[in-house]
C-alpha cells in the first residue's frame, strides 16, 4: 500500500500488485483510495461492512469504477470483455483473467498511474492522478482512445462516508434534484437529502432526477470533520445515491462514447 501525507491528512492507495487480492471486476485497481486519515481525529471514509471486514465488491475509501460498460470485440459468444482500470475479465463468470499492468510515478503529494489495456481492435490508455494538496485530494483521470473503434464510457465514483451522528441530513447539492416517496430518503426545505428514518438496519438505493447545466458539487455533513466538500468538474448523467447502516454514498456517472483517437479528461477535488 502507498501513502501520500502531510501535516494533517494521510491517504492510503493500493497497491496494484502488492493488494491484488483486494481487488475483483468492480473498482479501478490504479489509484484505488482505500483510507483517508486526520491527523487530529483519525479515518474519516469508511464502507459498507468497514471496519469489520473487507470484500472486493463492496470496496472502502474512494475508489472509482468503470465496470458498468465493459468494452467488447471480436466473437459475441465469447465471455472475455476488457474492464478499463482492471484488466481482462470472463463477464459471465464475473472474474479477473488478466489484470491490466500500470506505471506508476511517485512524489511526496502524488502518483500517477498509467496504463495501457488492448483487446482485438480495442485499445485504451488510462491515466489516474491522485494528489494531495493541503486538505485537498484530487482524483483525476485521462482516458484515451488509441483504437480503431469508438469505445463507449461509463465510469463513477463510489465514495463511502460515515453518517453524520448529530443529523439525519448527509449531502446538499449545487444543483435541483428530485425523487419519488421512498423508504429511504426524504429531501428537506433547506435543501439536504436526509435520512428518513435512523438508525438504518439495511441498504438504501435512490435515483436522482436532475437537470443540471453546471458541474456538480456536494457538501456532505460529517460526524468529526463536520462537513466534507467535493468539486466534480463534469455534469452528472445518471445519479444515484445509496447507503446502509455503516456508510452513504453518492455515485454522479460520466456516460459518453469516446471515438477513435480521441480523449476525455477529468477530476474530482476532495475537500476535508
Amino acid at each position: 500500500m502507498f501513502t501520500l501525507k502531510n501535516d494533517t491528512l494521510s491517504v492510503s492507495i493500493l497497491d496494484p500488485v502488492a493488494d491484488q487480492a483486494r481487488f475483483g471486476t468492480r473498482y479501478c485497481t490504479g489509484g484505488y483510495i482505500f483510507q483517508v486519515e486526520d491527523a487530529a481525529v483519525g479515518p474519516v471514509t469508511t464502507g459498507p461492512t468497514w471496519p469489520d471486514a473487507f470484500n472486493w465488491f463492496d470496496g472502502q475509501g474512494l475508489p472509482d469504477a468503470f465496470h458498468n460498460r465493459p468494452l467488447r470485440s471480436g466473437d459475441p459468444a465469447n465471455p472475455i470483455g476488457l474492464i478499463i482500470g482492471i484488466g481482462l475479465c470472463d463477464l459471465v463468470a464475473n472474474k479477473v483473467v488478466e489484470f491490466c499492468t500500470w506505471d506508476i510515478e511517485r512524489s511526496e503529494t502524488a502518483m500517477v498511474f498509467r496504463s495501457t489495456q488492448a483487446l482485438n481492435d480495442i485499445e485504451v490508455q488510462l491515466e489516474r492522478t491522485i494528489a494531495l494538496r493541503g486538505r485537498t485530494l484530487r482524483s483525476a483521470n485521462q482516458l484515451r482512445n488509441t483504437g480503431k473503434q469508438h469505445i463507449e464510457l461509463k465510469w463513477y465514483p463510489h465514495p463511502f462516508l460515515p453518517h453524520p451522528t448529530q443529523t439525519d441530513e448527509l449531502i446538499r447539492l449545487n444543483i435541483p434534484v428530485s425523487f419519488p416517496e421512498n423508504d429511504g430518503y426524504v429531501l428537506k426545505d433547506n435543501g439536504y437529502i436526509a435520512r428518513k428514518t435512523s438508525p438504518w438496519t439495511e441498504g438504501h438505493y435512490q435515483i436522482l432526477t436532475h437537470d443540471a447545466r453546471v458541474p456538480l458539487v456536494v457538501f456532505q455533513k460529517h460526524p468529526t470533520l463536520g462537513l466534507i466538500g467535493a468539486t466534480c468538474s463534469f455534469i452528472p448523467s445518471f445519479f444515484p445515491i445509496w447507503g446502509n447502516q455503516n456508510t452513504f454514498s453518492w455515485e454522479p456517472f460520466i456516460e459518453r462514447t469516446v471515438g477513435a483517437g480521441q480523449a476525455h479528461g477529468w477530476w474530482i477535488d476532495y475537500e476535508f
